[in-house]
């Protein structure tokens, strides 16, 4: 007898979560993580997941994976380089490079030389950007360069001190400097639930709602409005909003799990139950 049919998983979802296991909180051992993502790819959500996170210091401990890889660096501009020759060299597939801006007293400039230095390493794949603090009239211009230089950005969203944790208000600005150039972006730290919640007496934002919030701008609607739909605690409601542009600049988000996100949008019916598949 054929077992029975699995539920499909809508092309909306896509890939948008990348596997960051092995990053805070999660910390799992890269071994237990890498084997908990291949294992993954066999289920029914598996399109859900993107690429596995690392940083670049860990690439000689996964030689022979066969996945897609997000790697982060851990150094400045002048790191781009050394560990994307030893990926291409061990055989490994570099999705996409993350790396932060290091001088905030000089993002423009900071900006520039990493596109330099991108450029001189042949860097082929999404380069994104994290350009740290909020979102001032020198953080406007080192989006500038990125979006010149057709790069990405990387908003970070959350953080272990709940205290850091940026305000609706700061991440709608950043979703809006974005879009208003046209550049995509990915998200990362404490996107681990769908809808705006309170874990530990910190607010912690929902992916939803940034999806939502992306939404809203990119139809014309204001700051105040994204920021609004930041702060929206009513997962129907969200749920029930048309999202369907959003993925186009929102391109993922990095989290430490992936079940809970899953389960999420199971619970607002958002994907298919697989308990009720015929």
């Amino acid at each position: 007898m054929a077992p029975p049919p699995t539920p499909a998983l809508s092309p909306s979802w896509s890939a948008l979560i990348d596997d960051a296991a092995v990053f805070p909180p999660g910390d799992a051992p890269l071994h237990e993580a890498t084997a908990t993502y291949g294992s993954r790819r066999e289920e029914w959500y598996a399109d859900l997941v993107g690429s596995f996170v690392l940083r670049d210091t860990d690439l000689p401990l996964v030689r022979g994976f066969g996945a897609p890889l997000s790697v982060v660096v851990t150094g400045g501009a002048g790191q781009l380089a050394g560990p994307l020759g030893a990926a291409a060299r061990m055989g490994l597939e570099v999705a996409a490079v993350e790396i932060a801006v290091r001088d905030t007293d000089d993002p423009v400039g900071n900006v520039r030389r990493i596109d330099a230095a991108a450029r001189a390493a042949e860097v082929d794949v999404p380069l994104f950007i994290e350009i740290p603090g909020p979102p001032t009239a020198q953080w406007l211009a080192a989006a500038d360069e990125v979006a010149a230089s057709e790069h990405r950005l990387k908003l970070r969203l959350g953080h272990v001190d709940h205290d850091l944790i940026p305000d609706s208000a700061t991440v709608a600005a950043w979703i809006d400097a974005a879009l208003d150039r046209e550049t995509r972006f990915k998200a990362t730290a404490g996107l681990h639930r769908a809808v705006l919640h309170d874990p530990e007496g910190g607010g912690a934002h929902g992916f939803l709602n940034v999806l939502v919030a992306t939404q809203v701008l990119w139809d014309g609607g204001s700051v105040a409005e994204a920021t609004d739909a930041l702060e929206q605690r009513d997962g129907t409601a969200l749920a029930a909003t048309d999202f369907s542009s959003a993925r186009r600049w929102f391109t993922s988000f990095g989290s430490c799990s992936v079940t809970e996100p899953l389960y999420d949008l199971i619970s607002l019916g958002l994907l298919p139950d697989p308990k009720e598949a015929p």
